[in-house]
């Protein structure tokens, strides 16, 4: 595909970096990551997303920035933009609680495909009739802007916990929509002629079955695999499952199918498959997802030049007004129809429908293709994020409990790692009990464990002891439990439901029901 900029090649031959010059790409990597982990603190202390954080570091050490960093790469933006989205799609699914998703995966679905529809046509005739933009360049456009992006509606709204329907769709819809969008934009951004609608409804259809299909095989075969054949190492684990989301990725692109969806969908049934030493692979899933962000960021941030945004400020402002107070609603409110969802959930979905990296690494996408007018759709697109990214987020937890959608009386879910012991036959489950949980105040022989499980040590303020059936747990307690294979599941299935229901929680679970 040709380059639509290049001024990141060299003047003269190409030559290899020579030591020195490692050493200072070195030096200003870590500088950054640095400064971009402190910016972390800077967005939860004032509520704005981290994401504008990274990218003004970007902008800063950019052209027309401090450093003044001539960088103009397209190409090498879009190929590092998505690897990174891979790798956020990958933590996002390891962190999706089926329980929650199960109830909420229709709605999701039909957000992620009419809604993507509706949100296109009525932003793309917003760009067109508003702002003058020719049709292609409006539709790629409305196909760009109508991603979700579940990092940046989720680092607001930590402090607000939601009820499971709304988080379920939320994060359902962020891991599903990025699929079809991708298309959409591909087939504007094509030299040929864009297809019939039927046939790109079909394409669409026909990629997502494909993608579904292996990351869900994927994701199972994994699972399966982890939970059957223990790893010499704990430090293993989080690497196999990484690699196994990435697999996923890669067979569904290879079989031309969505590997966007594939990959989100393997890293959801490993997610849920409680799988050994689970703490240590989320936290170096979610090291991973923040290191991405943080790189995709920075370098969008490089690509954009600050002082050709202005011609293309307001023309975003109107396109983004279209988006957020036109398009949005409207595609909630008729994809949501045939579930009949309170009009307070349908209202917050529609304002936490931020747009996040992903529409501005997809705007690269007509950069690479060379399309006539892809330079302004990309300053168009980065304005547009930029600014209601900074009127929405901030104000998403104030709407959420201004509709009363607040949930924080919910019970917390214990933390819990597994650890198999091949030679013996079992597993210790070591179980870190939250503030929220409502195991404070259960005696351990009221956790009614099954037989061939057994809580055998508790630590407490840093102090550890063996407990008596009397022992009432506390909040902070970490306990130590063994259990055999046959009861595993069961032992950590009532573990949860305690957790969750106090001492009278019905056997093996809440209702029927287990929680990751």
């Amino acid at each position: 595909m040709p380059e639509a900029r290049s001024g990141s090649k060299r003047e003269g031959k190409d030559r290899p970096l020579t030591v020195h010059e490692l050493n200072e790409l070195l030096l200003i990597c870590s500088l950054v990551l640095l400064i971009a982990v402190a910016a972390v603190r800077i967005s939860s202390r004032s509520g704005l997303p981290s994401l504008l954080l990274y990218l003004g570091i970007g902008v800063a050490i950019g052209q027309d920035g401090i450093f003044n960093v001539k960088f103009d790469n397209a190409e090498l933006t879009q190929v590092i933009g998505y690897a990174a989205l891979v790798v956020i799609l990958a933590e996002g699914g390891l962190g999706t609680k089926w329980k929650e998703v199960k109830p909420a995966l229709p709605a999701a679905v039909a957000l992620s495909t009419v809604g993507i529809a509706v949100s296109v046509g009525v932003t793309a005739a917003g760009a067109h009739y508003l702002v003058g933009l020719e049709w292609r360049q409006a539709l790629i456009i409305g196909a760009v802007v109508s991603s979700t992006d579940a990092a940046a509606v989720f680092s607001v709204l930590r402090r607000v916990p939601l009820p499971a329907r709304v988080t379920g769709v939320l994060e359902a819809e962020s891991g599903f929509n990025d699929a079809p969008v991708v298309i959409l934009v591909v087939a504007f951004s094509a030299a040929e002629p864009v297809d019939t609608w039927y046939v790109l409804v079909a394409t669409i259809l026909l990629e997502l079955a494909i993608g579904a299909a292996i990351g869900l095989a994927v994701g199972w075969l994994g699972s399966f695999g982890l939970r059957h054949v223990a790893l010499p190492a704990s430090g293993l684990y989080p690497i196999a499952v990484m690699a196994i989301a990435m697999t996923a990725y890669a067979a569904g692109a290879i079989a031309h199918g969505s590997g966007f969806l594939a990959v989100y969908l393997a890293a959801m049934v490993l997610g849920n498959a409680r799988l050994p030493h689970w703490p240590a692979t989320r936290g170096f899933a979610d090291g991973l997802g923040w290191i991405a962000q943080i790189g995709m960021f920075v370098l969008l941030g490089l690509l954009v030049t600050p002082h050709e945004l202005v011609r293309d400020f307001w023309p975003a402002v109107a396109i983004g007004l279209v988006l957020t107070m036109v398009a949005r609603p409207l595609s909630v409110v008729i994809s949501l129809l045939p579930f009949r969802m309170p009009w307070p959930e349908q209202a917050l979905m529609s304002w936490a429908g931020l747009r996040g990296a992903v529409p501005i690494i997809l705007a690269t996408i007509p950069l690479v293709s060379g399309i006539a007018g892809s330079e302004r759709v990309f300053n168009i697109v980065f304005v547009l994020v930029v600014v209601y990214t900074l009127v929405q987020g901030p104000t998403l937890p104030w709407l959420a409990k201004a509709l009363r959608l607040g949930n924080g009386a919910e019970a917390a879910d214990l933390g819990i790692e597994s650890a198999p012991l091949e030679r013996l036959r079992g597993h210790l489950l070591s179980v870190a009990i939250p503030e929220k949980s409502r195991m404070h105040g259960v005696e351990v022989a009221e956790l009614r464990l099954p037989a061939g499980s057994a809580v055998t040590l508790v630590v407490r303020e840093g102090k550890s002891f063996v407990p008596l059936p009397t022992t009432v747990l506390r909040r902070g307690d970490e306990l130590l439990v063994v259990a055999t294979d046959p009861v595993r599941d069961s032992a950590e299935a009532r573990l949860r439901a305690v957790g969750q229901g106090g001492k009278l929680a019905g056997w093996l679970g809440t209702g029927g029901q287990t929680s990751r």
